[in-house]
């Protein structure tokens, strides 16, 4: 056996562990949830017999804690895709509207930022393009740890804000859009192949913070796939092999992308459901003024606290997202 096929097989033998420790975490808590609903079926049928306040009380609470692993068990379930575990690609682009939505795209970006740090993933900042006076153009990012792209892949779609702008002299109200995509990291367990004549790739100098290689050397790498038209860009490597290797990945995770969406159509066109495109599609409004909510338009999910969730407080509107998946 060569050094690739070893490496191969080890690759396969982790993905098989991890499923199997995977799919052992839902059984192990469906029997602890079976075992806690046999014992509440038990202290009501004593209770219906001969009424006690104090089994009462404590009924109550054995149920509320019940509920919470069935409600944990829920998310646990749907968040067993075959790429839900894996790591996210998060990508944000501003709409029409110049430095207005360039400054939202930003506000989006710490945002997206906050939720990461507060799960405790790693963040790898693959690519940012700093507006001309505000905000930014685009940024790419890397966020790793346990279910990212199950729980980001929530946020796929246009986000759409209404505020006084900060910058119009005559403090009128704005509307500004911007889009968010959100894929799998590709790994090499998944099975896409890119042939070279497919690929333009192109070097250029890198711009911004990033360390000395900055500005001074040809490491920025922009990679097209021809037959789709998808462009990557990767400056943040300290060298061009690394930047094009990044590109490859990254162009690998959004080819990944489109493979999940065009089997997600296939289903539904076998059940005859009539989905709606959601990708690119308006998915939640930020309110700043007249009043202050925040809400998802997919689940009516919302809250008046805006401040919370531009600082990252996103798992309630994640949560009503993966459920209404589940009843969906």
């Amino acid at each position: 056996m060569n050094a690739a096929d070893f490496w191969n097989d080890q690759k396969r033998a982790q993905k098989i562990i991890r499923e199997t420790n995977q799919l052992k975490g839902l059984l192990d808590t469906y029997e602890s949830l079976s075992a806690g609903l046999s014992d509440l079926a038990e202290g009501i049928s004593e209770l219906s017999v001969s009424f006690d306040p104090d089994m009462n009380e404590i009924i109550e609470e054995e149920y509320s804690d019940v509920m919470k692993k069935f409600d944990a068990f829920e998310i646990q379930v749907l968040l067993s895709g075959e790429y839900d575990n894996h790591n996210a690609i998060l990508e944000i682009h501003p709409g029409a509207g110049g430095t207005e939505a360039m400054d939202w795209a930003s506000m989006l970006y710490r945002m997206y930022m906050r939720w990461a740090e507060r799960h405790g993933y790693k963040i790898t900042l693959m690519d940012y393009q700093e507006g001309e006076e505000a905000g930014m153009k685009s940024c790419s990012v890397l966020i790793e740890g346990p279910m990212a792209y199950g729980y980001l892949k929530a946020e796929n779609g246009v986000h759409r804000l209404v505020r006084i702008s900060p910058f119009d002299s005559n403090a009128r109200r704005h509307t500004s859009f911007a889009s968010v995509e959100v894929m799998p990291q590709f790994e090499d367990d998944v099975d896409i192949e890119i042939d070279d004549k497919d690929l333009d790739v192109i070097t250029m100098r890198s711009s911004g913070a990033g360390g000395q290689h900055i500005n001074k050397t040809d490491s920025a790498v922009r990679m097209t796939h021809k037959p789709t038209g998808i462009v990557v860009f990767c400056q943040t490597q300290r060298s061009q092999l690394q930047n094009r290797e990044a590109c490859l990945n990254m162009l690998k995770s959004k080819l990944l992308q489109l493979k999940i969406r065009e089997n997600e159509e296939r289903a539904a066109a076998v059940r005859g459901e009539v989905k709606a495109n959601e990708w690119g599609s308006q998915i939640r409004s930020y309110v700043f003024h007249p009043y202050s909510m925040v809400k998802d338009l997919r689940t009516a999910h919302e809250t008046g606290n805006i401040q919370a969730v531009m600082d990252g407080d996103l798992d309630g509107f994640i949560d009503s997202y993966l459920r209404s998946q589940i009843q969906g």
